[in-house]
């Protein structure tokens, strides 16, 4: 396993800019997701690591070498796509020992470390069979061997689980986060998901328009977002962000319907008077009997567990989670209360985070 650092590394085409100078550290056995929405840059990123995208500007290091200039099978990465690519007439051991036969290892070596990692993947009994008689799991686990037999320093996923139905990329999630705890090989993997982000990575890359937003543990991301962006980008739903005042001679935050919530702020020292962008989680939301904002509800969606009300408060739109045995009216106004652990602040102007 290797390091990977990548040092002010743009991507130009033509005179479009899509990866604008983007600094990263990833320690060597850590596991991190870059995550953003299609056209981010994020699946550019990965590729300009393996080599497969030349950079226009800027430094890539894997272990203590500079890569810039290197072939891609010269970096020690192994790629695993987002449509398998596997040869169609090739059974599974061939697939997944193909590297080794090109390397020119002979078959006696060649077939030991196949069933060492069909054996590790659960894929023995399918060696013999030709893709096209796999399930889409099957055929992701294949793909994934191909990578692992190359013993590689560094493991790139561009999207794998994208073309698998839900049941499957929740089982293919919990089989790479383990595969990673055997191996500990440096892996970075791109997704859109983000729930995909949150139970996979050590840290999470949100990138937005070819720049990072921010860098941090599942935790920091979604309980610290760094700006409306990441807050808007991660949860599910995401953060309710809504337009408010700062008024500090009344001790409150104020809404544009003259709906207000109280606030100490001895304990927030950064926020001034004027406009403000204030957060709060669904899930974090309380129900209350008074004094608090009213929510005007327009519909609700049952979740088992809990329920999701939609709806909306100084005629923004606001999401709320309530236990789902909670009685309620889901057409009459809901009071609620946020506390203060629960808020979070932005700036209006840049939607930067205040603490």
């Amino acid at each position: 396993m290797a390091a990977v650092t990548l040092k002010r590394v743009k991507k130009n085409y033509g005179p479009t800019t899509v990866v604008h100078g983007v600094d990263l550290d990833i320690k060597a056995g850590e596991f991190v997701v870059i995550l953003g929405p299609s056209g981010c840059g994020k699946s550019t990123l990965l590729r300009m690591i393996a080599g497969l995208e030349a950079i226009t500007d800027g430094e890539i290091s894997i272990g203590s070498k500079i890569v810039n200039t290197l072939e891609p099978r010269e970096r020690g990465c192994a790629m695993v796509f987002q449509n398998y690519a596997l040869y169609p007439h090739m059974s599974v051991a061939e697939n997944i020992g193909y590297a080794l036969k090109v390397a020119g290892l002979n078959k006696i070596e060649r077939m030991a470390r196949v069933h060492a990692v069909a054996d590790l993947l659960g894929l023995k009994e399918f060696l013999d069979r030709k893709p096209t008689q796999l399930s889409g799991g099957q055929r992701q686990r294949v793909a994934m061997g191909r990578a692992m037999i190359r013993e590689p320093d560094v493991f790139l996923y561009d999207e794998p689980l994208s073309n698998l139905d839900a049941r499957l990329r929740v089982a293919m999630r919990a089989e790479i986060r383990k595969l990673h705890q055997r191996l500990g090989t440096t892996s970075l993997f791109v997704t859109h998901d983000q729930v995909e982000a949150m139970t996979l990575a050590d840290r999470i890359v949100v990138m937005n328009k070819g720049i990072i937003e921010q860098v941090g543990t599942p935790d920091d991301v979604y309980h610290r977002p760094a700006s409306t962006y990441v807050a808007g980008f991660v949860g599910s739903p995401g953060l309710n962000l809504l337009q408010a005042i700062i008024d500090r001679s009344a001790s409150c935050l104020r809404f544009k319907d003259g709906q207000t919530l109280p606030l100490d702020y001895t304990q927030v020292t950064q926020v001034t008077n004027g406009p403000i962008i204030f957060g709060f989680r669904a899930e974090q939301a309380q129900l209350a009997k008074q004094n608090g904002l009213t929510l005007k509800p327009s519909f609700q969606e049952a979740l088992g567990s809990t329920r999701l009300f939609h709806g909306t408060v100084a005629d923004e739109e606001v999401v709320i989670s309530v236990p789902g045995n909670e009685p309620m009216d889901a057409t009459a106004a809901i009071s609620i209360n946020i506390p203060f652990s629960a808020m979070h602040f932005f700036d209006v102007t840049t939607g930067r985070r205040i603490d």
